[in-house]
């Protein structure tokens, strides 16, 4: 593992509210940009706010990632432990209000009956304070975050990290891209909410002086709209996804995809659009970033990050050593892989992800894999279900053009059977799907990730099999 170097071009978080000046705005929007001044001194308003407050857990659910930015530095520097809930609904909130005793919000969410809550975008920022804070450099292991993994089952997982894993992980992103960055502003479809939008959005641009935007391009026509030379895409499969129908605009400075595995249709269609394959980036809320790659094609491999040391155990199960966990502790993941050499490796799916039918272990990931390299398959995802009191497999899938002429000539029944007839070849009886799901797009949730509830719920009614 290469030691750890703090770029030239980088502020860590620790001094970033010390620096009096920057060249960029912190952040931009049609309805004007915020100045490194005005986010000093609102930042420092809500640091005098905060202070008047018992609670020391605050949760930050916010749209504009301006007021995100400067709830988050506030509360570093008020020394509070900071929640980010992924999920802004009343329900979701109040599962995890246990986690925090206020809110910092800049739109109109319930806010559990448990804490206490501040809106932002109600206060008047423009007051001056009668005495300007003085910002201390931050002991960056001592200010704590809670993050919240998308958990396939729905219920989210609670991981907490430290601010100085943080600033590791944005050291080794500026090491990498920094210089290709250079005085770009960043566009997002992604929630800072997250990890990944946190760091690639959010603490990234702030510590290097770039500019993000205030809120999420949503639609693919928004994506198309801000391509320029001089703007840096952070997407997801999610969205990448969506842009098969678009036409050439200009191109972006660079694309970043994160959140699950990104199609090599999509990742194409990027280099069709933009003259430029995203680097997809691989890893969770738990490990933080541990490789990436531009997939020139199915069998492009990942290469680590330079700070990272991988390794296979004895079930050929990935660990990793890393400065953005503990650089003196492997961790153990459940991604099967195989390791070419010493910086890359190929991923083959999760070993959490492979069941027992019958006595006969069957890896969901790779019938997904069959599934998909048929001619009439776009994308599919399989899971196990209860049928008659036995074990079977169903399959959601969306069709390719192709597909979608089978099935107008076929009809659904015989064309469920040609699936079958096909992965034969490949797969036992018993791991073949027997009910089908067909839909427009696979359901994901805000982070761009496949909910087993979701998928579960397209089989209560059986009629469509």
């Amino acid at each position: 593992m290469k030691p750890l170097i703090l770029p030239t071009t980088m502020i860590p978080l620790s001094q970033l509210m010390q620096q009096s000046e920057r060249q960029s705005p912190v952040s931009v929007d049609p309805s004007g940009h915020q100045s490194w001044q005005q986010f000093h001194n609102d930042v420092a308003l809500l640091c005098e706010k905060l202070n008047s407050y018992e609670q020391q857990q605050w949760a930050i659910c916010c749209e504009d990632s301006y007021f995100f930015a400067v709830a988050f530095m506030a509360l570093a520097h008020s020394k509070q432990h900071m929640v980010l809930p992924g999920n802004h609904q009343p329900a979701a909130l109040a599962e995890l209000s246990h986690h925090f005793d206020g809110l910092l919000h800049d739109n109109n969410i319930q806010c559990p009956e448990s804490c206490i809550s501040l809106k932002l975008n109600t206060i008047n920022w423009q007051s001056s304070l009668d005495i300007p804070i003085v910002f201390e450099p931050l002991t960056l292991a001592d200010i704590q975050l809670t993050l919240f993994t998308s958990g396939s089952s729905g219920k989210p997982k609670a991981i907490i990290k430290n601010l100085a894993l943080l600033n590791n992980e944005i050291a080794q992103l500026e090491m990498l891209w920094g210089q290709q960055l250079a005085q770009t502003t960043i566009v997002s479809t992604v929630s800072h909410q997250h990890i990944y939008g946190l760091l690639f959005r959010i603490l990234w641009p702030l510590c290097c002086d770039r500019s993000f935007s205030r809120f999420d391009l949503i639609y693919p026509e928004q994506v198309m709209a801000q391509a320029s030379d001089g703007c840096v895409l952070i997407s997801s499969p999610a969205l990448l996804k969506r842009l098969d129908n678009e036409d050439k605009t200009q191109d972006y400075r660079a694309i970043f995809s994160s959140g699950g595995p990104l199609p090599l249709a999509a990742a194409q269609q990027c280099q069709t659009l933009f003259s430029k394959l995203p680097f997809e980036v691989f890893g969770s809320t738990e490990t933080g970033g541990i490789a990436y790659r531009q997939q020139h094609d199915n069998s492009t491999p990942w290469q680590r990050f330079p700070v990272i040391d991988i390794a296979l155990n004895a079930e050929q199960c990935l660990k990793i050593l890393s400065p953005f966990i503990d650089q003196d502790l492997w961790y153990q993941t459940s991604d099967h892989c195989e390791q070419i050499d010493n910086d890359h490796f190929i991923l083959k799916g999760r070993t959490d992800r492979i069941i027992k039918i019958e006595e006969k272990r069957i890896s969901l990931t790779d019938v997904e894999q069959r599934l998909c390299s048929l001619p009439w398959i776009e994308e599919a995802a399989v899971l196990p279900l209860e049928q008659n009191n036995r074990l079977i497999l169903g399959a959601v899938i969306t069709l390719s053009n192709e597909g979608k002429k089978d099935v107008q000539q076929r009809g659904k029944g015989k064309f469920w059977l040609l699936l079958r007839q096909q992965l034969r070849q490949w797969i036992e009886p018993v791991g073949i799907p027997r009910s089908y799901r067909l839909v427009d797009s696979i359901p994901l949730n805000t982070q761009g990730k496949r909910l087993v509830s979701d998928l579960e719920s397209l089989f209560t009614d059986d009629a469509s099999t």
